[in-house]
């Protein structure tokens, strides 16, 4: 695992120990960042469920103005920590070490706004939904923001209140691609 691109490019990225976080793999991490580049520039950028914080770092090495990285599990924030010093990307990370769902309501309470909010929950729980439902309610997304919700291929569920624009599938990892824009 690594960053692909930017200025931080080809870092090893370290990963949580143990089976709790599955890192995206680099094949689909740089399928998806050929599908987002043009949306990347300046952004701000949310990481939710962040593991080791391999996307959001990503998105910071490409040119993201910031990151918010939001992580409840230690090892994650240990992995998280490290690779923040081993890219010296930290000058435009903030990491909130809090659960999801907290996390949401404080940056929504704080009137923050994010181009691109990308999550990845642990597969096999209620979690996808409901920070899809949670991120309906917040006014957290900008106008114009993309919604990027990484699941498991065999069984991504939709969010039945917002916009699906596009699914990819890679292996196991299906990326969708959300707007607050209904119909």
């Amino acid at each position: 695992m690594r960053i692909i691109a930017g200025i931080a490019r080809r870092t090893a990225l370290v990963a949580p120990k143990g089976l709790d976080t599955r890192p995206t793999s680099d094949m689909a991490k740089e399928s998806l960042f050929n599908i987002i580049s043009g949306e990347i520039h300046g952004a701000r950028f949310l990481d939710l469920f962040c593991g080791s914080g391999a996307i959001g770092l990503e998105a910071i090495s490409r040119g993201a103005k910031e990151a918010v990285f939001v992580e409840n599990a230690a090892p994650a924030i240990v992995a998280l920590s490290h690779n923040l010093e081993k890219t010296k990307l930290a000058d435009y990370a903030e990491v909130l070490r809090m659960p999801v769902a907290k996390a949401i309501d404080s940056l929504s309470a704080s009137g923050r706004q994010f181009d691109i909010i990308f999550l990845d929950p642990p597969y096999g729980t209620m979690l996808f939904q409901e920070t899809i439902d949670k991120l309906a309610d917040a006014n957290i997304l900008a106008k114009h923001g993309i919604i990027i919700a990484e699941t498991d291929s065999k069984l991504h569920a939709m969010p039945l209140r917002l916009e699906v624009t596009d699914t990819r599938i890679y292996g196991r990892n299906c990326f969708m691609f959300i707007s607050k824009e209904k119909g």
